[in-house]
């Protein structure tokens, strides 16, 4: 269990990192042509591409050192609740590829947390 759980651990933060970076750094050129990034202001997409950044750093580094693990947790969680506002955001443009993306990722997020918190706590 604690090597499935590692393994969606770098995996979410390759995409949640992946996912940040579009968003702070090259929104322009990631926006063109899809609808549903006129459903935010670009600041709050913004501020969600910083908070995904600062995710993927909880998701492995506590983790990693053993320290303050809690914090893979949290990171997790607030992964899972950001799915739920894209979620929202694609079901408003009829976007349906993106929603179950964001439906499979905030699941698995969720997952994550649980992992973390109960089924393998990081010690």
């Amino acid at each position: 269990m604690n090597i499935l759980l590692w393994v969606l651990q770098v995996l979410a933060a390759l995409v949640y990192g992946a996912s940040g970076v579009m968003k702070v750094f090259m929104f322009d050129k990631a926006s063109e042509g899809v609808p549903s990034f006129g459903a935010l202001p670009r600041e709050a997409w913004r501020a969600l591409g910083i908070l995904e950044l600062v995710c993927v750093v909880g998701l492995i580094v506590p983790a990693a050192l053993h320290w303050q693990p809690g914090l893979t947790v949290v990171a997790a969680t607030v992964l899972a609740l950001e799915s739920l506002v894209f979620i929202w955001v694609h079901i408003k443009y009829r976007e349906l590829p993106p929603i179950i993306m964001s439906a499979v990722l905030g699941l698995l997020m969720a997952f994550l947390a649980y992992g973390r918190m109960v089924l393998m706590p990081i010690p």
